[in-house]
């Protein structure tokens, strides 16, 4: 008996399941008025293709994997016949004998010597901010120390015959070092020329005398003159930016872990770099000496592509090493708060777009302290920036043809070629196609530089036979 009762509830129990199921395909078959679908229905209406841009889809994360399982696979096949055609050639040691090289240490003493600029900087401001000369006479002295700032650490490098890796991170530090004495220069005169313009002599006294209670009370706060002393310079000199300020923005405290991240990155991405320079890079280059010396254009141009990938590659982690870890390290441990070293430049699509975003602390030196004092004087801004132009290609110049030893002005030329080009691409190309044009001026532009310079740098130093 329970076994036909437990039969006849199993029955009940499908009926009802099969009751419930009909009864959903029933609602999905009926529409919301309530009438029933014939099951050929039409199942056709106007839409447009996934890949059309009307149809307004925007989700390839596919098609973005699938690149970068291609970029993955032909970047492997590339390391594999590297290595099968010159083996491996990374050695470990140059860091070790980097050190050991004689010629690189020129470099450290030029460092050494550039404390003298940055006290005679001090010195001179003292002197404008008592009267003891007049602003003319500042604005003189200030040039003459910029000028000797750039010229004497180039002579003596040039003559002492050093290392141009050390002698390019030498004259890097003593171009930006220029850049920060002018903008202190111009700042503290903006500042001292307000002061004498609205107080009397005896309303500055007593206004001195304010700001010195309140830095008791409020230390972080400066107000000219208080400014004016080493340890605010100096903080001036190490922060990672070319513009002063009486009080910069800080952080409120030092993130141990943000330190460890970013400094493991310099120490990771510089190794890298140095690998991939070594495996990579220098047997294109010196496999590039023949065709140069031969003239022959076809290997020219294929040395020329065969650099493009890597040169950008190095270039695309160096810019990532120093704008995002090195000089996040610097500002973390200065609690230094403005982090804006870079902008989005890799979605520009112009030149002009490129150079306004990619290096945010020489864009605002150069718009604060040439390409606005300019525009002050009377000058059209086509004019400014023209000249600002011209001044970017002098140190681009000055940073490569001093260490080399040897002056062909490519640097300067690639920098002026780029006015026409930012012409061109500004008026005939817009959107995605001008961020293209702006990516192979970048791939391209580059290693032509590179392979010049390596050209007429073997032929002045080394003898390139056939």
């Amino acid at each position: 008996m329970k076994t036909t009762s437990e039969t006849k509830e199993l029955r009940s129990r499908k009926i009802k399941l099969n009751k419930n199921e009909n009864v959903e395909e029933s609602e999905k078959t009926t529409t919301q008025s309530g009438q029933r679908l014939h099951p050929f229905e039409s199942c056709h209406k106007i839409r447009d293709s996934l890949l059309s841009s009307a149809s307004g889809y925007t989700n390839y994360r596919g098609i973005l994997n699938l690149c970068v399982v291609l970029l993955v696979m032909s970047s492997s096949r590339l390391v594999l016949e590297n290595l099968l055609k010159y083996g491996f050639l990374v050695r470990f040691d140059v860091p070790i004998l980097f050190i050991k090289d004689p010629t690189a240490w020129p470099s450290l003493l030029a460092l050494v010597l550039s404390n003298l600029f940055i006290i005679l900087a001090l010195y001179l401001e003292k002197l404008l901010q008592k009267s003891r000369i007049g602003e003319n006479s500042g604005k003189f002295f200030c040039f003459m120390n910029v000028f000797t700032a750039l010229l004497v650490p180039a002579i003596y490098l040039w003559y002492r015959e050093a290392n141009p890796v050390s002698s390019f991170f030498a004259l890097a530090w003593y171009t930006c070092l220029s850049m920060k004495l002018v903008s202190y220069f111009q700042v503290n005169r903006h500042y001292r020329l307000k002061i004498k313009n609205e107080l009397s002599f005896q309303e500055n006294c007593k206004k001195a005398e304010k700001i010195s209670t309140n830095k008791i009370e409020n230390n972080f706060l400066l107000e000219y003159p208080q400014n004016l002393n080493f340890k605010n310079l100096y903080y001036f000199m190490a922060a990672p930016t070319l513009c002063y300020e009486l009080n910069f923005p800080r952080s409120q405290r030092i993130r141990k872990s943000f330190l460890i991240r970013r400094s493991s990155e310099i120490i990771f991405l510089s190794s890298l770099s140095l690998i991939l320079l070594q495996q990579w890079v220098v047997p294109i280059l010196k496999n590039s000496k023949i065709p140069f010396r031969e003239s022959n254009i076809l290997k020219i141009i294929e040395r020329l592509l065969k650099l493009a990938v890597p040169n950008h590659v190095i270039w695309l982690i160096g810019f990532y090493c120093f704008f995002h870890s090195y000089l996040n390290v610097l500002a973390e441990v200065l609690r230094f708060g403005d982090r804006e070293f870079y902008r989005d430049w890799w979605n520009a699509e112009d030149v002009n777009g490129f150079w306004q975003n990619w290096n945010i602390p020489v864009h605002k030196f150069c718009l604060r302290h040439i390409y606005k004092p300019l525009l002050s004087q009377g000058i059209t801004k086509a004019q400014a920036s023209l000249i600002v132009f011209f001044v970017s290609a002098f140190f681009h110049e000055y940073l490569v043809s001093i260490p080399l030893r040897m002056f062909r002005i490519w640097a300067f030329l690639g920098m002026i070629v780029q006015i026409p080009f930012a012409i061109v691409v500004k008026k005939f190309l817009h959107g995605n196609y001008g961020n293209m044009a702006v990516w192979i001026s970048l791939i391209i532009g580059q290693p032509i530089a590179i392979m010049m310079y390596i050209h007429d740098y073997y032929i002045d130093y080394f003898q390139v036979t056939n």
